[in-house]
């Protein structure tokens, strides 16, 4: 039984100690602000002044206004107390403004620190975690600890407000006040208790709400799906029983938080119903006068009201800890780190790419994605990638701008690891197009010249002209000053991929990579763009992973992988004689594909002579 209460006692000083350490690292993001703080704390000196005023002013109201009838402080006695209110609500007033400025200041830092944060991890953390938990992070766990400050503040106002009211009632009666604070101390347990309970309930009810956000993000980026399959009220179903646990915790939270105020309550009835009987014995005694007993009851009952509002604040600074404990999981991390960057800036001028017994493996999976590859690419150099799913091309080529860091090997770039140049010229200077076109809800000439500074209304023209998607783009709308959509919605695949590749050409980078960036087009769309990656590779590096037949013929290289592995390299002629495993892809897919071609020729062939 010891042995548990010891372990108890551990537990609870550990979580101490870290809510200490949590206190601590919101409070420096207040730092900055200190002279706004200054003014707020002035703010709250004038509130509790003016609190224990009004209660001290109920004495000579009743003695010498209502008993022995003064027309002097009839006349000041109302002017007193409009100056102290008056002062109260300027006091009020500086206070709340200048702490909720503070606390939209430093939720303003910590969302962009949040935020540069999570947008400088590896692409390895995005696949790890879930895009919704993230944007609950950014949005409702910072707002949280915004207010965490502020309710200090109010602590701290409260606080001063209940001992400018107890000397108001032990300058009163200073024995009677002996037995009504008495009671006081029994208000810390209620008031440690129940924020236990609502930091426990906080860090639940954050994590509910993270979870929803996922859901609602993936189910609104999938909605194509769910409606494809006709699943909206099974989706409906999903989304009721999470919001129910969300509102579940919610309710606890209430109960906690309102059964609070009814303790708090009962323990301050304990007091004045004590002061009550006491202090009334005392007046019908003659001993004391109505002035004094009712001078000491309001500044007793005042007293006992900022008992109630430190625990509403002890919830909010509860609350507070728990969003903290989930950003700063983020900001604080050891394991969440940044890419790491290099220092020295590739200058463009692509000589040759190598790779040296690099390998890849995926956490949690037990075999390489890429195992001891051995490659070379010269300038001006044209590679295709074959190989079933699975081999690990998309790997392969999503390792030179670094999207992933190599388990063991090198990749040098004009002789130089890729990992000591600058992350920001080594992505500049490789243009990507993937078979996923990915574009942002922003105008068309935003989305071609997106990441490049400096260019002009004829660049991007030019650069749509090139890639075969001028004429449409004029087709819209509002033309190159049409929004799109969220990932180019209003645009067809082929028109979306003619986009992608008119930021390619727009880019100019010596080293192009492609993978598979002509798969999802129709066979009129392909023919175009084709044309177009065409003019893209001329004088460039090229490495692409190959879905069509025309690509695999156009290059200098076909290179051959299978379980991570490059088993074989040459010409088209060379491996069709050679490579079974390129023979057998080749009939499955290359040929059938020709022949398909073939057919559609002949089709028109025929409808020519027809005619």
């Amino acid at each position: 039984m010891s042995k548990e209460s010891n372990k108890a006692a551990d537990k609870k000083a550990v979580q101490q100690s870290e809510s200490r350490r949590l206190f601590v690292r919101i409070v420096g993001y207040f730092t900055p602000y200190k002279l706004h703080f200054f003014f707020a704390i002035l703010g709250m000196l004038a509130v509790a002044a003016c609190t224990g005023a009004a209660a001290y002013l109920v004495k000579p109201a009743l003695d010498d206004i209502f008993i022995r009838k003064d027309e002097t402080m009839l006349m000041l006695i109302p002017v007193a107390y409009i100056v102290i209110i008056t002062i109260k609500g300027i006091g009020r007033y500086i206070q709340n403004y200048f702490m909720r400025y503070c606390g939209l200041m430093v939720l303003e830092r910590l969302r962009n620190e949040l935020y540069e944060k999570i947008i400088c991890l590896p692409t390895r953390f995005y696949e790890e975690n879930q895009v919704g938990m993230l944007m609950s992070r950014i949005i409702n766990d910072v707002m949280l600890i915004r207010a965490s400050l502020p309710s200090v503040v109010m602590i701290v106002r409260q606080v001063i407000t209940m001992v400018t009211l107890i000397g108001v009632v032990f300058y009163q009666d200073w024995f009677l006040a002996i037995w009504a604070v008495l009671v006081l101390p029994l208000a810390a347990l209620p008031f440690m208790y129940f924020g236990r309970k609502l930091r426990k309930l906080g860090r639940r009810n954050q994590s509910k709400v993270s979870d929803i956000s996922v859901f609602l993000q993936e189910i609104f980026s999938g909605i194509r799906v769910v409606k494809a399959f006709a699943t909206e009220k099974k989706e409906a179903v999903r989304f009721k029983k999470e919001n129910d646990r969300l509102v579940k915790i919610a309710i606890k939270e209430t109960i906690f938080s309102e059964l609070s105020s009814p303790v708090m309550e009962l323990v301050g009835a304990l007091g004045i119903g004590l002061v009550i009987w006491y202090g009334g014995k005392q007046v019908i005694d003659g001993a004391s006068t109505p002035g004094t007993f009712f001078s000491f009851v309001a500044a007793l009952v005042m007293l006992y009201d900022p008992v109630k509002r430190l625990n509403s604040a002890n919830m909010d600074i509860q609350r507070a800890l728990a969003g903290a404990e989930r950003v700063f999981e983020i900001l604080d991390s050891k394991e969440i780190t940044v890419e790491k960057d290099g220092t020295i800036p590739f200058d463009g001028n692509f000589e040759e790419i190598r790779f040296e017994n690099l390998t890849f493996q995926y956490a949690g999976c037990a075999t390489p994605a890429l195992d001891n590859v051995d490659l070379t690419v010269k300038k001006g150099e044209r590679v295709a990638i074959v190989g079933p799913s699975g081999a690990g091309k998309t790997t392969f080529v999503n390792l030179i701008p670094r999207f992933y860091e190599q388990s063991q090997g090198r990749i040098l770039l004009n002789g130089v690891d890729i990992r000591d140049y600058t992350l920001a010229s080594l992505r500049r200077n490789v243009a990507m197009v993937s078979q996923d076109s990915f574009l942002f809800n922003i105008p068309v000439s935003q989305n071609i010249a997106y990441g490049m500074e400096q260019t002009t209304d004829e660049d991007i023209h030019e650069a749509a002209r090139a890639a075969y998607a001028h004429d449409f783009i004029l087709q819209l709308t509002n033309g190159y000053d049409t929004v799109i959509g969220e990932r180019g919605v209003k645009l067809s695949g082929g028109q979306k991929q003619r986009l992608t590749i008119a930021r390619a050409i727009l880019k100019n980078a010596p080293l192009l990579i492609l993978d598979e960036a002509t798969s999802a087009l129709d066979s009129e769309s392909e023919q175009i763009v084709q044309k177009a990656l065409e003019n893209l590779m001329a004088k460039r590096t090229s490495i692409v992973i190959a879905h069509r037949l025309s690509t695999i013929l156009g290059a200098d290289r076909i290179l051959v992988m299978e379980k991570g592995k490059i088993v074989s390299q040459g010409s088209h002629e060379l491996l069709l004689g050679q490579c079974s495993l390129y023979t057998r892809l080749y009939n499955m897919q290359f040929q059938t594909e020709h022949t398909t071609e073939e057919g559609s020729n002949s089709c028109k062939s025929s409808e020519l002579e027809k005619a």
